[in-house]
C-alpha cells in the first residue's frame, strides 16, 4: 500500500490560490512559501508534489555558487 504524500496538501492550497487568483503567482507566495517549508522537512525524493520545488532548490544553490565564484559541481 502506498504512503500518502507528506506535501500533498499544500500542493493543493497552491492549485486552490493560484485558481482563486488568476494564476498571479506573487498573490500566492505564503502558501508557497508552506510548501517550500513542507518540502524542506522530507528527504529528497520523498514527496512526488516537491519534485518542481526541488528542481527549484537545485538552480538558485547553481545560482549562488556561480555569483560566489565556486565552479558548478558534476551531476
Amino acid at each position: 500500500m502506498s504512503q500518502k504524500d507528506p506535501c500533498q496538501k499544500q500542493a493543493c492550497a497552491i492549485q486552490k490560490c493560484l485558481q482563486v487568483n488568476n494564476y498571479v503567482e506573487s498573490k500566492c507566495e505564503s502558501v508557497l512559501q508552506e510548501m517550500r517549508r513542507c518540502c524542506a522537512r522530507y528527504p529528497k525524493g520523498r514527496s512526488v508534489c516537491c519534485s518542481g520545488f526541488e528542481k527549484e532548490e537545485r538552480e538558485r544553490e547553481k545560482l549562488k555558487a556561480t555569483s560566489e565564484g565556486i565552479p558548478p559541481s558534476p551531476q
